[in-house]
């Protein structure tokens, strides 16, 4: 009762002194409203401490303005983006949900797809959307009940928050729940911000000695996690993947890690293949000719491979996304094989079903990451069983992510983060 005594006459003070108590219009501060993820109709307040607020009077009324920035790399249309000081986000959930301050943000694929293209298969692109999902950050703003994080943490982000509700989320494959609310995905905003809202539980602490830049490499590598995963690579398994970029650089760490002992790289750009046996320690190589059939490639690179045995290979990884790739990856299993496709590729392409089923090869698709992957890729990075921060190429200034994103677009880079708005 003192407090809330004290509290009321420093709002008469206040108003008193307000040169602007009922005296003229203010404008009304930014404020939105929404349906938070239970349907029910969200009114939550804009998100700040006390300082970060303006205090102005009229009549009974107090109004609050935001005084705190928040800059984001927004994606207006195809090659069109701008940077836009947008409203510091409020909590979805007030009782869950926390606010991160983002130190640094990867450049995925997905991102420069839609820059250059404006879609991805059902997404598209239909109003202005902030960029970027590989994520990491420090946490400002926590919850009501939040207990898992506090502020101060230093924290990956999973930048995919299911329903909670629906069956694929029930049974454990949250990955595949139709509502699936996505950074960077139409229509919802990314990461490349000063500040981003996110359920603590989708937010996963870093250890000390992890740096925010590797924590922006947990997200790519939870993919890779989870293709792997998919495959069901087992000790002493022998696996070829197709692709050597970010992604499937890492499908092969991690599958390396899960005890693989026969692995093969596959690309057709011979600089990426020498990252690949750096990074992974040793590796073979393959350089498909692309005068053969995905057929004949097969049968070539299981003669030039000492790695992969005659019969063919225990697993098969698609990181790239090309038909042709694809193609070859079936036809070098062995009877019984396994194969992945994690890389995103044409809607439909010619397909080898003769050889899947006379072979009997299970096929999987991978799509993003589920339960178990976030906690799994950080395990990995922290016990130094994958040198992520090698992957770096490049770190960029906030105001740079747009050359940063043409950089990444010729393939002149391997991965490039870029830096949170500074104050």
């Amino acid at each position: 009762m003192q407090r809330a005594r004290r509290d009321s006459v420093k709002r008469e003070r206040e108003r008193e002194l307000s040169p602007v108590a009922t005296r003229k219009p203010l404008k009304k501060k930014a404020r939105t409203e929404s349906f938070d993820r239970t349907g029910n109709h969200d009114r939550s307040e804009n998100l700040g401490k006390a300082e970060d607020f303006d205090f102005a009077w009229v009549g009974d009324m107090a109004t609050e303005t935001l005084t705190e920035k928040n800059p984001s790399f927004v994606l207006q249309e195809v090659h069109k983006v701008s940077y836009e000081d947008r409203p510091v986000p409020q909590f979805k959930d007030p009782e869950n949900d926390v606010i991160v301050k983002v130190g640094w943000t990867g450049i995925c694929g997905s991102d420069v797809h839609y820059w250059s293209h404006g879609r991805i298969g059902s997404f598209v692109l239909e109003k202005p959307m902030v960029l970027g999902h590989e994520s990491s950050g420090t946490i400002v703003k926590v919850g009501s009940k939040v207990t898992s994080v506090k502020e101060g943490d230093r924290v990956a982000m999973e930048p995919g928050v299911p329903c909670r509700r629906c069956k694929p989320c029930k049974i454990g494959q949250y990955n595949l729940c139709p509502y699936v609310e996505f950074a960077s995905t139409p229509p919802y905003d990314g990461t490349l911000a000063r500040y981003y809202n996110i359920p603590a539980d989708f937010c996963y602490k870093l250890p000390d000695h992890v740096s925010l830049e590797e924590g922006a490499l947990v997200e790519p590598t939870a993919v890779a996690v989870h293709i792997t995963k998919q495959g069901d690579v087992k000790p002493g398994n022998s696996v070829v993947v197709f692709g050597a970029g970010p992604v499937g650089l890492l499908c092969a760490g991690v599958a390396k890690a899960y005890g693989a002992t026969n692995i093969v790289m596959v690309d057709i750009v011979e600089s990426k293949l020498k990252f690949a046996q750096e990074f992974l320690g040793g590796c073979e190589i393959y350089i498909p000719d692309t005068s053969k059939t995905p057929a004949e490639s097969a049968q070539a690179l299981k003669r030039k491979c000492q790695n992969i045995p005659e019969t063919g290979a225990d697993v098969a990884i698609d990181a790239s996304g090309a038909a042709s790739s694809t193609q070859t990856a079936i036809h070098v299993l062995r009877r019984g094989g396994t194969f992945v496709q994690g890389g995103m590729g044409r809607d439909e392409i010619n397909f080898p079903i003769m050889a899947v089923c006379a072979n009997e090869i299970t096929v999987k698709g991978s799509f993003r990451y589920g339960q178990g992957d976030y906690e799994l890729a950080v395990g990995l990075i922290s016990r130094g069983q994958l040198n992520v921060k090698s992957m770096i190429s490049k770190k960029v200034k906030f105001e740079e992510a747009e050359q940063a994103f043409k950089e990444v677009k010729e393939g002149k880079v391997v991965k490039v983060l870029i830096e949170g708005p500074r104050d």
